[in-house]
């Protein structure tokens, strides 16, 4: 779709002279040219190109030859944290909006946005949300809107991600003339998905090969007991930096610590580190001052280092996309790279335990519909909501009660409107009377309103917006408005907190005596989906057919050589995967009396009814909203099933008539 709102008068640059210009290249990549040339032309474009072969580039030049800003949307903090460093590195004024800023470096930002010199932002999905970047944003001119690992917008991708749904209706009203759709990993069901919620033409589509001919695949069948020997064997036999990726957190210390106890210099990464601590990590591995790190996904995304050597799959990873991009990091500089499957099935239940846990109860859903219905009365048909508290109250975790109310929202049921801070604070910088005096007319009353309808504690004061409203008849856009302007002038510190969602009800669709059964449905079909996507993993490891080629064609590309040489299965080593032991199931006797402990330690503590699927959780050790808040995971009969496949272990529990 050809954007009206690009000016094509101007000559267009000579974007050979000045791609070597501003980043020094001599020549594009495969598949960046078009790009760019297709962005400038004033077409929407998706990119999709294997993990480390330059898609950023396409965005970056563009973005400078482009008149107004280029709002890059990015999953993860690390990956705008690198990007952010090459652009500078180049003397690309570029900057971001997230979490680790202090209110000043904020402030900086979002001037160099509004006076132009920022000509690159880079925010989260999430940040949409946040009512004062929404009053700022709304009023930056935009030509391009880039979405990065854009396969989470899609529901038939590995990582959906249910915020980026909104990502079209966002471009609409922010009226963003050109989108750009990166990433490496997208199926032909993914990649279709993605180009028709953002209308991209089938010839704007550019993907250049997934197959890569330095990557050497490697599965190896291996027994959990003899595993540590062959990683440390295999890690002595590499040189340079690699990756070894475990499934848990407790997995990655364990294996960390064995292998520096073997002279190897190696430490452990996840999600259970604080921030420094892994920005520590990522530093030295960059550096190469650290050779080898032991990570959950919670390393990867932001990882653009060119000479990974090795990548080991210690466990299983979660799918065959997980598992390309988490070997796309390897060999990025074109050199030699060797990623290593060690596999057994030991570790398929952990897996499938993180989808079964995303599974919302019916009841869940049924408390979140219910919650929707009681808040409508007569013409008020809003409701607010704060997603932890709604997380707790429903016992579904956050990412699965996200996508509960984007479903809603593509059945017509909920609308958003905006969202707001339900704790808006703010301290005065200079003294009030000053600040007034700035001011003439009825704006100096306007201010003269907020202050009174301000309730001092201390230094900081709480602004009622109700009681704004009522005395004074200002909505809480303009009073929002004024808030940051203030701040901008230096005259206040904004601090805000607990972000509250506002949505519209269609109170004629919520009546609709199907609808909890529908979404129930929605996401048991999810759940079998989910589980075939690991059953296909498993496939994969077990073809007795080139692994290179079997990899590109699942994503689409049929240019790959049928026989690669350069894969365990061109080796004539083709794996068959077995359990390491058999995991018995604990007795009946044993199951009874650790769902005994459940139901005495939530007496009296809960308002829903305890289910198969509750009790099932609780043996097989999961952690849900429900479990968290009561302190259950110290009782005798937590994670008894650890090692049983969760639906063996529900399919007994329903034999056994529990009630």
């Amino acid at each position: 779709m050809k954007s009206s709102s690009i000016d094509l008068t101007q000559k267009p640059p000579d974007i050979q002279q000045s791609l070597f210009d501003i980043f020094g290249f001599t020549q594009f990549r495969s598949g960046q040219e078009q790009s760019v040339r297709q962005l400038l032309g004033g077409f929407s474009s998706l990119a999709i190109f294997p993990t480390g072969s330059g898609k950023s580039l396409c965005y970056q030049f563009s973005a400078l030859h482009l008149p107004y800003l280029t709002l890059v949307v990015s999953p993860l903090l690390a990956l705008m944290k690198d990007q952010l460093e090459f652009l500078q590195a180049k003397g690309i004024s570029a900057g971001s909006i997230d979490s680790t800023l202090t209110p000043e470096q904020s402030k900086q930002t979002m001037q160099g946005v509004r006076d132009g010199t920022i000509k690159i932002l880079m925010v989260s999905v999430e940040r949409f949300k946040n009512e004062r970047f929404r009053q700022f944003i709304q009023e930056v001119p935009m030509s391009m809107l880039v979405v990065d690992e854009a396969h989470c917008i899609s529901e038939w991708g590995h990582n959906f991600r249910p915020d980026y749904l909104k990502l079209p209706q966002y471009r609409q009203e922010l009226k963003i003339p050109l989108v750009l759709l990166l990433t490496a990993t997208a199926t032909e069901k993914v990649k279709l998905d993605m180009a028709q919620r953002f209308s991209i033409a089938n010839e704007h589509i550019v993907q250049t090969g997934f197959y890569r001919a330095n990557l050497d695949l490697s599965v190896i069948p291996v027994a959990e007991p003899d595993k540590q020997a062959l990683l440390l064997q295999l890690v002595q036999q590499q040189s340079g930096s690699g990756i070894v990726y475990v499934t848990l957190q407790q997995t990655a210390e364990l294996v960390a610590q064995f292998l520096s106890q073997n002279n190897i210099n190696a430490q452990a990464y996840h999600a259970g580190l604080d921030n420094e601590k892994r920005q520590v990590i990522q530093t030295d591995f960059m550096q190469s001052r650290l050779p080898v790190v032991v990570a959950t996904i919670a390393f990867g995304m932001g990882i653009d280092k060119a000479d990974i050597r090795f990548v080991v799959h210690y466990d299983l990873p979660k799918s065959i996309e997980n598992y390309s991009q988490e070997i796309g990091r390897a060999g990025r500089d074109g050199e030699l790279a060797t990623c290593i499957t060690l596999a057994n099935l030991d570790g398929l239940n952990t897996v499938e335990n993180f989808v079964f846990g995303d599974t919302p109860e019916y009841q869940g859903i049924q408390h979140v519909v219910n919650d929707i219905r009681q808040s409508v009365s007569g013409q008020q048909a809003r409701w607010e909501v704060q997603i932890n508290r709604l997380s707790t109250a429903s016992n579904i975790r956050q990412l699965p009660l996200k996508t509960l109310l984007v479903q809603l929202e593509i059945l017509g049921i909920l609308r958003p409107l905006y969202a707001y801070f339900a704790d808006f604070k703010y301290k005065f910088l200079q003294n009030k009377q000053t600040i007034l005096l700035q001011f003439k007319g009825e704006r100096r009353v306007f201010l003269e309103a907020i202050f009174a309808n301000t309730q001092m504690k201390k230094i900081w004061g709480s602004l009622n917006f109700d009681r704004m409203y009522q005395t004074y008849g200002a909505d809480r856009n303009r009073v929002v408005k004024a808030m940051e302007y203030l701040q901008q002038k230096n005259f206040i510190e904004l601090e805000t907190k607990l972000i509250t969602e506002v949505y519209e009800v269609d109170i004629n669709k919520l009546v609709d005596s199907q609808l909890v059964q529908n979404l129930n449905t929605y996401f048991t079909d999810k759940e079998v989906s989910e589980i075939k996507r690991i059953n296909a993993l498993i496939r994969f490891f077990e073809l007795d057919r080139c692994l290179s080629s079997n990899l590109s064609r699942y994503f689409d590309d049929y240019q790959a050589p049928e026989h690669c040489g350069h894969c365990s299965v061109c080796r004539k080593q083709i794996a068959k995967l077995t359990y390491s032991y058999h995991a018995v199931m604990p007795k009946t006797q044993e199951l009874r009396a650790g769902v005994e402990s459940l139901k005495q330690q939530l007496l009296g503590k809960i308002d829903c009814t305890l289910t198969v699927e509750t009790y099932c959780r609780f043996l097989t050790g999961m952690s849900v909203p429900l479990f968290l808040r009561n302190k259950v995971r110290q009782l005798p009969g937590f994670g008894l099933c650890e090692n049983n496949r969760y639906a063996d272990v529900r399919e007994l529990l329903k034999k056994m008539n529990f009630d």
